[in-house]
């Protein structure tokens, strides 16, 4: 199969970055926010809460909480966030231009966020024509605490969320050039609300087309407050699940949806259903992947390491040089990379998911040398070069492995 353009389309969690990285989760003032039972608003290592949550979780007003927790400091750097857009501007960047369209469908408030988004996003070459502004409303943003020494120095992040227009960005709002695209990505939609609740219709819609669908998810915090305990549903479940041809998840995420008490259990349950293709991550420690044969050729549920390459020069890093944040969304962004890369060249059924493991790993792992989620390039191709030498050292490293 040989195609003249592949094009890529994307939509959900898309927002303002603001950075703060000189926090410690062992402060007192970080513990005084800190969550005491799951879903509870309060503040956790590796995991979202809303504004609204958490100032009803302290009883305080959110910019008081915000000064006690970062010592009045403002934040240290401003970036693009969010599962959806990181993903497709690190896609952009690894991809040729001359084979490969990426295109993200969101939107923003007319603010100074928003205005703020839009100027960086400039000097990408995502496809922006269906990125619309909502007049009156907020542009949402995540201001990301981040503690450079937890976890024996690998760092984790905690993040606090106002959803703001997201709100209000509607499934009619996609226009069919969305489900006619080559691959169809679906980023954190958990923070678009009403995106979330129609996944399923969605990816119907996706795959009606002949579109290859990607999920890649995000801590579900609003449906963990409303039901703890019972798992997280993607749409209606089973059949989103059904109808997606990668499915990418974190260890908690893969736990919260697939309703199981371990990553093992949760790998173990999903390779069960025999859904098309998934890839949990979890952090620094081994990630789990699996194919049934359809679009990528047959892969028994395996274990694969972190690059060691990538371990080895983040062993020798400087303090407060790069953070975690993004490490999932470039991740993300790797894999479906890898998948257009494989569909400009072989049928569904032929793709090589160790191919798009090493893109993806490679691509998580360089988030760590620089601080947000995205890359700024000074010229284009400047990533993929860095990125390229990772992934090829990884290949050698899991050779192997999956077998």
């Amino acid at each position: 199969m040989l195609k003249n353009k592949i094009v890529i389309s994307g939509t959900g969690c898309a927002l303002a970055d603001f950075l703060y990285t000189k926090i410690s989760f062992a402060s007192k003032a970080f513990q005084d926010y800190a969550s005491k039972k799951a879903g509870d608003g309060g503040l956790s290592p590796g995991r979202l809460v809303f504004v609204e949550e958490l100032e009803r979780f302290a009883g305080e007003l959110y910019p008081f909480i915000l000064s006690e927790i970062t010592n009045r400091e403002t934040f240290n750097a401003f970036n693009i966030g969010g599962p959806a857009l990181v993903s497709l501007i690190h896609a952009s960047q690894l991809l040729p231009a001359s084979g490969f369209d990426v295109n993200f469908y969101g939107c923003t408030g007319d603010d100074d966020t928003g205005r703020l988004i839009r100027s960086f996003l400039r000097r990408t070459r995502l496809g922006l024509d269906h990125y619309i502004t909502l007049h009156n409303r907020k542009t949402p943003f995540t201001d990301v605490l981040s503690d450079l020494s937890y976890g024996n120095g690998q760092g984790e992040r905690s993040f606090i969320s106002n959803i703001g227009c997201a709100w209000n960005y509607l499934p009619e709002m996609l226009p069919g050039s969305f489900f006619n695209s080559d691959i169809v990505c679906f980023g954190g939609t958990a923070l678009v609300p009403n995106l979330h609740d129609h996944l399923t219709s969605l990816l119907q819609r996706a795959k009606s087309s002949g579109s290859l669908t990607v999920v890649n998810t995000v801590f579900d915090f609003r449906n963990e407050r409303m039901n703890p305990g019972k798992p997280w549903p993607l749409g209606t479940t089973s059949e989103s699940l059904k109808l997606t041809d990668m499915l990418i998840m974190d260890c908690e995420e893969a736990i919260k949806i697939s309703g199981q008490q371990s990553i093992e259990q949760a790998a173990l349950y999903f390779s069960e259903q025999s859904y098309s293709a998934f890839i949990i991550t979890n952090g620094s420690k081994a990630l789990f992947a699996y194919s049934n044969g359809s679009v990528f050729k047959p892969m028994k549920l395996s274990q694969f390491p972190v690059s060691s390459a990538i371990v080895a020069e983040l062993g020798n890093r400087a303090p407060g040089v790069g953070d975690t944040t993004g490490c999932g969304d470039n991740f993300a962004g790797g894999i479906v990379a890898s998948m257009a890369c494989q569909l400009a060249r072989y049928q569904p059924g032929d793709f090589d998911l160790k191919e798009a493991l090493a893109w993806g790993v490679a691509s998580g792992g360089f988030a760590c040398f620089y601080l947000g989620g995205t890359y700024n390039e000074q010229k284009t191709g400047e990533k993929s070069e860095q990125i390229r030498r990772y992934k090829t050292a990884y290949l050698k490293q899991i050779n192997g492995h999956g077998l």
